[in-house]
């Protein structure tokens, strides 16, 4: 082979060989490129799972606590119907507890004049049969009547329940025709309404209405035996009772309560 040829066929071959060369490194990148974007596709899949995942925590947490939020509310707004309703069945006990003390008041003050005839008509009356005279005084003494009923009735005040019932059971006994005697029988509903016995609460509450029903309390008597009724779950009973309350005694403020128990 001449020497030009080989020259010529050695050029050939150094050019193919760059060209190959040229073509190898510029064909790196381009499968680098295509590594790195299947990378970073990658990589936003993986973080766009993780923040819906989030998201998800976020709103199921969101809802749980709008849920725990109106609980709270619906609990707050029935303790406060609780409240009210207290409140103003506490007003209205202090409100009958006031009329009876002005009310005994009112007794003692008559009384006076009485006793002070009784004390200057003592020496006539030293006479008679000094058996006699005792019972006669016990008997027709408003103001030892009087006494004996606070006395009862401070022991429901210092939360003796007990012994309270015990003493207004023992007065309305003793005392069958005292202008107190009612007054006897509600409070002793009340000691044992207070002590959860609402049965015997129903039974001294409703002597109140049958014996005397035209007393200031027969209204409240009414009212508190639909109460037990109600914690005795005889719900039929205490509308009856309820409505009976309303219609005998419309202008009474326990019949207003009534009313507002019957819209219930």
């Amino acid at each position: 082979m001449p020497a030009t040829a080989i020259a010529g066929w050695l050029g050939r071959e150094r050019v193919q060989t760059i060209v190959l060369l040229l073509l190898a490194l510029g064909s790196a990148p381009v499968q680098a490129g295509l590594f790195d974007d299947d990378e970073a596709r990658r990589q936003l899949k993986d973080l766009s799972i993780k923040t819906n995942d989030r998201l998800d925590t976020v709103s199921k947490g969101q809802i749980e606590l709008a849920n725990q939020i109106q609980t709270l509310r619906d609990e707050n707004a029935r303790l406060r119907g609780q409240v009210e309703t207290l409140t103003y069945e506490l007003e209205s006990a202090r409100k009958r507890q006031q009329d009876f003390y002005v009310d005994l008041d009112g007794r003692l003050r008559k009384l006076e004049p009485q006793m002070a005839t009784s004390a200057e008509a003592k020496p006539a009356e030293e006479s008679k049969p000094p058996v006699e005279a005792p019972r006669k005084a016990a008997a027709s003494d408003p103001a030892a009547e009087a006494r004996e009923y606070e006395a009862a009735l401070n022991l429901f005040r210092a939360n003796k329940l007990k012994e309270a019932a015990a003493a207004f059971d023992a007065f309305a006994r003793a005392h069958p025709d005292s202008a107190l005697t009612p007054s006897a029988y509600y409070w002793l509903g009340n000691a044992h309404y207070a002590l959860r016995d609402c049965k015997k609460a129903i039974d001294a509450h409703r002597v109140v209405v049958a014996k005397w029903p035209a007393n200031p309390k027969a209204p409240d008597a009414l009212l508190n035996v639909a109460t037990c009724q109600q914690e005795l779950a005889d719900a039929k009973g205490a509308k009856g009772t309820l409505e009976a309350l309303v219609a005998k005694y419309p202008d009474s403020t326990a019949a207003t309560t009534a009313r507002q128990r019957l819209k219930k």
